[in-house]
């Protein structure tokens, strides 16, 4: 899903959240030459309609949302989450900008169920925090939750979403809470020590959805292996007993070692191998959107490879010369040695293996798994 238009709205000129990085991603991989596969095509996103906004955010909010992005009623705006300083600034045609982002994820969703592809990927989605009448975390319009719920009302009976953000996906998690049709699953640093402050292994869903919430926190320093190992043990094990009719992935690259919000530390190459287990595991239909991701580098290069994960290709790791004219990367993989970095590996063991314990105790009986 590409369109010059999701990366045109600026939050703020300091804010971190930096949409040209998208035009980063496209511009790489048709560098690439990757869209010239006859196996791979560019879909142009659409806005969505009000009514499909409120298959999950509320009227006033969405009209208040409306009214500050023309600048109208902002003594309201803290009402909703919104604040000139904070994380979540008004901005002109914000509206319109984050109404074409759930767009995408909706024509993502569609052009998947509908079998016109076997994966879609939607870089300029993934927007987990977001409330039902508030914005947070950097969301206005909660995608992942309007597109999932797009796939049920479509006819999906089952819908696992993975989320691996180094953020908690909590506003999916939440919408979701009661529901045993929706498994959602964040592997993220702990909220102990990074935003949103939730996604204990104890938020395992409410009332029919008990089991289907899951949350593996991760400690600061968390590196490949013991990432893979997480995916190994818990998260692919319950993917294959929920057998789900499509997948979806919230791909936010913020885990990467040089992210300046985060302090996990995987490598180009430690992501999209697990974007790799992912998609292994997809029953062919594959709904993938972005995320996080605040080092621009590690944004284009690691979503290009996720990119090319998904069309079967693979990337040379000399990046085309035009594009190291234009932006000045010449390598497409991180150097090796990143992840030999020193760390507290003992810490990152324990914590990793705890989550691990704690799911296979707490939900793998629910789903008739054992050890």
């Amino acid at each position: 899903m590409y369109s010059p238009e999701l990366t045109r709205n600026i939050l703020r000129e300091d804010h971190v959240l930096r949409p040209m990085r998208l035009r980063l991603v496209y511009e790489l991989l048709q560098a690439y030459g990757v869209f010239e596969r006859p196996d791979a095509m560019v879909i142009e996103p659409r806005v969505a309609t009000e009514q499909e906004l409120m298959t999950f955010h509320g009227r006033d909010y969405i009209e208040s949302v409306q009214a500050f992005s023309r600048g109208e009623d902002l003594h309201r705006q803290h009402r909703y989450g919104f604040s000139d300083w904070g994380d979540n600034p008004i901005s002109e045609g914000m509206y319109e900008a984050a109404a074409l982002a759930a767009g995408a994820s909706l024509v993502a969703a569609e052009s998947v169920w509908n079998g016109e592809a076997d994966v879609v990927f939607n870089a300029g989605g993934g927007y987990h925090h977001a409330g039902p009448d508030f914005a947070y975390g950097f969301c206005v319009f909660n995608d992942a939750v309007i597109a999932i719920l797009r796939l049920l009302a479509l006819g999906a009976e089952r819908v696992v979403y993975i989320d691996i953000d180094a953020h908690h996906g909590d506003g999916v998690q939440n919408a979701f809470y009661a529901s045993n049709r929706v498994l959602t699953i964040s592997l993220h640093q702990s909220g102990q020590t990074l935003f949103p402050g939730t996604g204990d292994t104890t938020e395992m869903g409410e009332e029919g959805g008990v089991g289907y919430a899951v949350n593996l926190p991760l400690a600061p320093g968390t590196h490949n292996e013991a990432y893979r190992q997480v995916l190994e043990n818990a998260v692919a094990p319950l993917i294959r007993k929920f057998n789900p009719d499509v997948l979806v992935t919230q791909q936010g690259i913020d885990t990467h070692i040089d992210d300046p919000l985060t302090h996990l530390r995987l490598t180009s190459t430690g992501h999209t191998s697990a974007v790799a287990t992912l998609g292994a595991l997809s029953p062919g239909k594959w709904l993938a959107m972005g995320g996080g991701g605040y080092d621009l580098s590690a944004v284009a290069r690691c979503w290009a490879m996720d990119y090319a994960v998904m069309a079967g290709v693979e990337l040379p790791d000399e990046i085309p010369e035009s594009y190291q004219e234009t932006y000045g990367l010449k390598q497409l993989r991180d150097d090796p040695a990143a992840d030999l970095l020193e760390a507290d590996d003992a810490r990152v063991w324990r914590e990793a293996e705890e989550s691990v314990k704690r799911v296979q105790e707490l939900i793998f009986p629910i789903h008739g798994l054992t050890v």
